[in-house]
C-alpha cells in the first residue's frame, strides 16, 4: 500500500454519516503502511461534483464515510477516486483499519432521493 491519500469524513473526531455535510476531511497520506503526514480540509460546502473535483486536486486516491448518494460516488470515480461507504467509528480507528485492509463496507447511511 504505497502512495495512498485518504479522506475521511470526519465530524469532530468520528466519521460522519453524510459525506457531503460534514466538518472537515480528516487526510491521511500513507506509505508502505505508514501514515508519515495528517492535515485537515474543512469543507467547503455541499455543491454537486465541487468535492470530487476539489479532493482529486489535492491527490487524493480512497475515500471513507458513512454515507454517499450514488450520483457523488459516480463523480469520485469518474476522478479515480476509490469510495467506502458504510464507515463508521472513531477517525483514528478507522485509518488503521484501512491501513491493515480490514475495512468492511456497509450501506450507506445516506438517504435522500436522486
Amino acid at each position: 500500500m504505497a502512495g495512498h491519500r485518504v479522506a475521511i469524513a470526519a465530524d469532530g473526531n468520528g466519521v460522519s454519516s453524510h459525506f457531503g455535510h460534514c466538518e472537515k476531511y480528516t487526510v491521511y497520506h500513507i506509505r508502505d503502511k505508514e501514515i508519515f503526514h495528517q492535515e485537515y480540509i474543512l469543507n467547503p460546502g455541499h455543491e454537486p461534483g465541487k468535492l470530487p473535483r476539489l479532493l482529486a486536486s489535492c491527490g487524493i486516491t480512497h475515500v471513507l464515510a458513512g454515507g454517499m448518494g450514488m450520483k457523488a460516488v459516480q463523480l469520485f470515480e469518474e476522478q479515480g477516486i476509490q469510495v467506502i461507504v458504510g464507515v463508521s467509528g472513531p477517525v483514528d480507528q478507522v485509518i488503521c483499519d484501512f491501513i491493515e485492509d480490514r475495512i468492511v463496507p456497509g450501506e450507506s447511511t445516506c438517504h435522500h432521493p436522486g
